[in-house]
């Protein structure tokens, strides 16, 4: 199953993470690539650099960033397999540990039927 992991660091930076924590990104990343586990990852420019594009009863707006909520804000993603909801969960607490604020949002994904 794969599972789609969203970063919210909480506050919209252009900040760059510390040394420490992208050897220990890297250590995870590099090791979830070793099993077969991750599929795609990449961290994300602050939302100054972004647009929001919206629509409404047929009338579609665009706001350039930067955005106000900071609780909107996504930093990065990833896209895992995991064999359960329970493992994604654990991954992702492994995750924030380095980061050391934030949430990740866990979500399954549409897995195409298998033939």
């Amino acid at each position: 199953m794969r599972y789609l992991f969203i970063y919210r660091p909480g506050e919209d930076s252009d900040a760059r993470p510390t040394p420490k924590q992208i050897e220990e990104m890297g250590a995870f990343i590099g090791d979830m690539f070793k099993t077969g586990k991750l599929i795609a990852t990449d961290g994300l420019m602050a939302s100054k650099h972004g647009a929001k594009v919206s629509i409404d009863n047929g009338n579609i707006s665009v706001v350039d960033g930067p955005f106000t909520e900071t609780k909107e804000i996504i930093g990065g993603y990833a896209i895992m397999n995991m064999n359960s909801k329970e493992e994604a969960i654990e991954e992702a607490k492994k995750f924030l540990k380095f980061m050391g604020k934030g949430s990740s949002e866990v979500r399954r994904m549409g897995d195409p039927p298998q033939a």
